[in-house]
Parts: structure tokens; sequence; C-alpha cells
């Protein structure tokens, strides 16, 4: 039943490739650069390469997002969301981290022998403000608590420069009650490779108080 599930996801998101013939085009791919991974002020891995891959039509958004470090730490999600008029989105999210001890098989999703993290997400933006709110159903491989993990961040995006402050609980935080973990700010810049030619440079400073660690940042996106 799970590889079912899995294997008709996967048919409905190929088969929207079909719509993918008018002159623009609902397929986004990108990839960034990044000197480290920092996910909501957590350390993860060294510096990596992180591929994306969406389909766009009206509201509604489905896609995948990776992670490949070069000290082998891999991650390979999907998600998918609806975005209202007014600035509001909700959507799903399924980490699924394929280098963790026991982790390999994408059809185990249960709590002691899989890797994937399953979460409710919910946003809005208005003004330059973002406010988003994360909710975990169940997270397997031993990950911390069995679901119910929370994470809340509030931002702030003014021309090239984004402020932000996040928090959260369970495998968020070392002792696993609810802290501050991600306060931080990323500056945006054009690198100009040639006259003609110039990619989006960010730099991004974070703290995480909980855990007492500070993180300098770079990507590079394509």
């Amino acid at each position: 039943m799970k590889k079912k599930c899995y294997v008709t996801i996967f048919a409905v998101v190929l088969g929207l490739g079909l719509y993918a013939q008018d002159s623009e085009s609902p397929w986004t791919a990108g990839a960034d650069v990044v000197s480290s991974y920092v996910w909501r002020g957590l350390y993860l891995s060294n510096a990596a390469v992180q591929p994306s891959l969406s389909f766009s039509a009206g509201g509604f958004t489905v896609g995948g997002w990776g992670s490949a470090s070069f000290d082998g730490a891999l991650e390979a999600d999907l998600y998918a969301a609806y975005t209202f008029g007014f600035g509001l989105s909700l959507g799903v999210t399924d980490y699924y981290f394929p280098s963790i001890e026991g982790g390999n098989d994408y059809f185990e999703v249960s709590e002691e022998s899989g890797a994937h993290i399953f979460e409710l997400n919910g946003g809005y933006e208005v003004s330059g403000f973002t406010l988003s709110a994360n909710y975990v159903l169940n997270q397997a491989g031993g990950a911390g608590s069995a679901g119910g993990d929370k994470y809340f961040e509030v931002g702030y995006t003014c021309r090239n420069v984004n402020l932000f402050v996040g928090g959260g609980d369970g495998l968020q935080t070392e002792e696993g009650d609810f802290n501050i973990t991600n306060i931080g700010i990323g500056v945006t810049k054009e690198l100009v490779i040639t006259p003609s030619f110039a990619l989006p440079l960010t730099c991004s400073a974070v703290l995480n108080p909980d855990r007492e660690k500070f993180y300098l940042v770079a990507a590079v996106s394509f």
C-alpha cells in the first residue's frame, strides 16, 4: 500500500509535465551551492549542492528539493502547497534522509527504521513581513519525538536585506523544550560574471542561542 501511494504521487507529478507545452513553462528548476547547510539554526552538513524542481498551476505548487554535501550527507524532499491571493500559504513537506543509518529504503516510513519526517507548513506574507508555522506529524529513524514538534519564524525583507527570528521545540532544541534557535540576517547582491551575466550571492549570519552556535553562510544561486 505504501509503495502504491508513492508510485501514484510520482505518476501525478510526472503527468503534470503534459501542461508544460506553453511558451511560459509552469516548471521551474534551479540549484544553490552553499558553504554549509544550516537549517532553522541547525548545522546539518558542510558545503553542499542543493537542486530544486517545481511545478506551479494557479496557486498550487508541487516540487522537490535536495541537498548533497561533500561530507556525504544527503536529503531529498517532496512538498505540495497552495498559496491564496491574500498571502496565506498551506502545505505539507516530506523530508527524506537517505544517508542516515538504515534509511536507504525510500518506502520504509516506520518511526523505528525509516528516514522520513512529515511536516505541515503554514505561512503568511504581507508588505515584506513573513510569518511561518510548522508542525511535525511524525518523524522516523529515531530523530527525536514521535511527532508534535513545532517551529515558528518571523521575518522581514527590505530591498536586499532579510531579517529573521525563529524558535521551536523537539528536534529543534538541545533539551526538547521550546527555545529561540534561529536569529539572523541575510544580504543578497549580484555577483557579476560578465557584463551580461550575473548570479545572486547571499551571505547570512546566523545565531543559535539554544545551542550557543554562530554561523556565516554563503550561497550562490543558479
